[in-house]
This record gives C-alpha cells, structure tokens and sequence, in this order.
C-alpha cells in the first residue's frame, strides 16, 4: 500500500490513522519536515508516526525515483507518479518550510507537487494547498505539462488561483475545484470544472485513452462529457476522452 500526503494539514489529514489501521500503509510519501502543531490531533500524531518512520517514509522532492513509483523491472512497472516540486534547497521553499517548523505558521505551501500518469491513459496533478503568491514565485522552477485534469491548488479557493500563465502549459481539460465555502472559491471560468461542494466523492476510473468519472451526489451532471453508459456504485456523471 501506498498513501501520498501533500503536506500537514487536518482537511487532509483526517481519518489517517482509521485508514492506516484497516489498510496498513506500508509506504508512506511525504515532504520532509519537522511541522508541529500546538493543537495535535489523533490523526496528525498518526502523520507525524509515519512521517518519521525509518522503514514506511519516504521523503518525496522534485525528480524523485524509485521502484515503483515511477522505476520499472521484471516483476512489474511503473505507477507513473513523478514529482514535480519541492526543490529542497530553493529559499522559496526554505523559508515556507521554516515557517511552518519554527513560527507555526501554515504548512500551505511545503505541499508537493505531484503528476499522475498511466501508459494511453490519463494524467492527474495535485498540488496540495499551494498559495498563489508562492506558485508565481515558483512558476518558472517546475515544467509544467499538459495535463487531463487538474486538481486546483488550495480547494480552489481564490488564494490558491493557480496563475494564468501556468495554466496555460498545463491546458487541463478538467478543473476539480475541492470542498471550501463557496463565497472563497474561484471557478476557473472558461475551464470545465466539477465542483466537489455538489459533486460529493469524486472517483476516476481510469482506461485506456479515456477516464469514467463518478460522483456520490446523484443530483449533479455536467455538459461536457461523454456519455458512455457506464455502471458503479456512485453516479455515472461521463466519461472524458484523452
């Protein structure tokens, strides 16, 4: 098993510790750092257990390989995950991770950026809660590839607006703009985007140049996808070419 933590914060922390107890996560990837909390939940205690563990961490920064992360062999290929950021000695960086570690300032923005992609399939990138004053100054220090779909930085909210000119090497054909009250979201006009305040869980099931995507709210649809008459346990909301 593998989980991928972004950075340390609770709304992306929560139910780690029940996760870990009924799945046993043997391998777990997260940005290297020392953030402590001066309200610690059980689930952050869990995070900090993992995150120092000498056999189960793995510390994850730009250009990071392993098998099978992104490395095949004989037994068996690769997963596809590459990560784009953080350079660990940029002073961007530096001074975002010693705030967090020294001034219990927010962990926003030591998140990782990670790319997702599977052989004549699709492509997914993560950016955790990365604030948009920290990705202008960062923009030009990660190669940003065109990519399927796009999960915006920092739930979507308006401190998160992923900039322009990133977007436009990225050319997502999907925005999913993450769960935040809505008066703080930026709906990414003239991008198609699903909205996870309406959609509810959102699952992607990946296959071969396309992507089936689910929803748990049965009361939300969109215009722009495929309908390939598809079955699961949430909503069928269609399906996206790539």
């Amino acid at each position: 098993t593998r989980f991928i933590s972004t950075h340390p914060d609770q709304d992306h922390l929560q139910g780690l510790k029940y996760l870990d107890d009924n799945i046993d996560i043997l391998n777990f990837y997260c940005v290297k750092n020392n953030v402590i909390k001066e309200d610690e939940t059980e689930d952050f205690k869990h995070y900090c257990t993992l995150r120092d563990h000498n056999k189960k961490a793995f510390h994850i920064e730009k250009g990071s390989t392993r098998k099978w992360m992104n490395q095949t062999c004989e037994e068996r290929g690769s997963a596809g995950i590459h990560v784009l950021w953080p350079i660990t000695t940029d002073e961007n960086f530096k001074s975002a991770l010693m705030e967090a570690e020294q001034n219990g300032g927010s962990p926003n923005n030591i998140s990782a950026v990670i790319r997702y992609s599977i052989e004549n399939g699709v492509s997914v990138m993560w950016m955790g809660d990365l604030e948009t004053d920290f990705l202008e100054s960062i923009k030009d220090k990660i190669v940003w590839l065109e990519t399927d779909i796009v999960f915006a930085s920092h739930h979507g909210r308006d401190s998160g607006k992923i900039p322009e000119v990133v977007l436009s090497k990225i050319k997502p054909k999907i925005i999913v703009i993450g769960e935040a009250p809505s008066e703080h979201l930026n709906y990414y006009n003239n991008y198609n985007t699903i909205t996870q305040n309406s959609a509810g869980d959102i699952t992607l099931e990946c296959a071969e140049k396309k992507v089936h995507i689910f929803v748990s709210s049965y009361d939300y649809s969109v215009d722009f996808l495929n309908n390939e008459y598809e079955t699961g346990e949430d909503n069928y909301l269609g399906s996206l070419d790539v």
